[in-house]
């Protein structure tokens, strides 16, 4: 094992300390607020004095438990959403005191009038543009009847100065992430497509903010340090792959596997909980929530009509990346992301002439065959 496995090994080992983390925290009286999607600005939440954490949504553990109330044709997400919620197997649900949602698709809006029934919800209506003031305007407001509710709720007062001491660290935060997952942009990479991943959701865990970004700062600089001296783990013929599409969880861990070890490597993911919420900062320098609802509401999710955005990213991703091939990941009954692989498609290979393909697929591994032939397939003709 070479020095950069070690770093990994070390993040493995030590997976479950968000929990133990949160635990502690509610022990000690803290305030814990669940959250579903990245356009919920977790700024707010801190500036209450809360700590806000992912809810488990990212495997099929608990769909069965979630199809008794839910149809079976609807997105995995959102079953496993629902799921880990009524069975209490998710400890980032059960020791919420409120959860945080947004009105992203119809499926998950739905689901939340059931989920109010067991956890005090506070659901966040999110305009379907950003491409007027009328939008922005109208998520602004959202942003403060967050703010009120957790002031109501929490008994707190959240002043500008609270909320601003909050996007500096958040925007550090994001500096530190993009300057790790910017490891990528190395031709050979450093790090393979399952420790991006490996470490973005350990950050995700890890609630000592300050501490968080110290470790992603030293392991960046001991990565390139290692790399600059000669230490190589990837080889270079490997096709570098983008991912894209649904937000990441096991449908995207069973493809990354699929990847590297038919000689590929992802070395940049586009998704929600990857590259898409991180490359923008919340601006310093204009009223905070006025640089909250800016920058959250420009979020290039598929759920945006037109969604213009998504694919100005992939393109300057594709170039910065050198990317020879895009895998676009759609989770089943997931109408937004998949009726959007059409343009998606369109773009990649008419605009960028690289390999495009898309996967439809859930959470399980009953498909792990047929997308090893297709994905095989797809990397011997890059």
């Amino acid at each position: 094992m070479n020095r950069i496995d070690n770093i990994f090994q070390e993040l493995i080992d030590n997976k479950n300390q968000g929990v133990i983390e949160i635990k502690e925290a509610k022990e000690q009286g803290k305030k814990i607020v669940g959250t579903y999607c990245v356009f919920t600005p977790w700024e707010i939440i801190s500036a209450a004095g809360a700590i806000p954490v992912s809810l488990c949504s990212t495997n099929d553990k608990t769909i069965s438990d979630a199809e008794k109330h839910l149809p079976r044709n609807l997105c995995p997400l959102i079953k496993s959403s629902y799921g880990y919620a009524i069975t209490d197997k998710c400890p980032y649900f059960f020791f919420s005191d409120l959860v945080v949602a947004e009105t992203t698709c119809d499926g998950k809006k739905k689901m939340y009038e059931l989920l109010k029934r067991i956890k005090p919800m506070h659901v966040m209506k999110l305009p379907q543009t950003y491409n007027s003031h009328e939008d922005l305007d109208m998520w602004k407001r959202e942003v403060v009847y967050l703010k009120e509710r957790l002031e109501k709720d929490f008994d707190v007062e959240i002043t500008e100065d609270m909320i601003r001491k909050q996007i500096g660290l958040r925007n550090e935060e994001r500096r530190a992430l993009r300057d790790f997952y910017s490891l990528g942009k190395l031709v050979p990479p450093p790090v393979f497509g399952e420790e991006i991943q490996l470490m973005l959701n350990s950050v995700k865990t890890s609630f000592d903010k300050d501490s968080a970004i110290k470790m992603l700062r030293k392991t960046t600089s001991q990565i390139r340090e290692f790399y600059q001296n000669g230490e190589r783990r990837v080889e270079e013929h490997r096709p570098r792959i983008l991912i894209t599409g649904c937000p990441m969880g096991g449908a995207v861990e069973k493809i990354i596997k699929i990847i590297e070890e038919n000689d590929g490597v992802v070395v940049c993911f586009e998704n929600c909980s990857g590259v898409k919420e991180k490359e923008d900062l919340v601006d310093e320098s204009i009223p905070p929530i006025d640089a909250i609802a800016k920058k959250y509401l420009n979020i290039s999710c598929s759920c945006m009509s037109p969604n213009d955005n998504r694919l100005q990213l992939l393109s300057r991703l594709i170039e910065e990346y050198k990317i020879d091939g895009v895998v676009d990941v759609i989770l089943q009954a997931c109408h937004t992301y998949n009726v959007e692989t059409y343009v998606v498609k369109e773009f990649i290979k008419e605009q960028k002439s690289i390999p495009y393909m898309n996967i439809e697929t859930d959470y399980s591994e009953n498909d792990i065959g047929q997308l090893t032939t297709r994905i095989s397939a797809f990397l011997e003709m890059i």
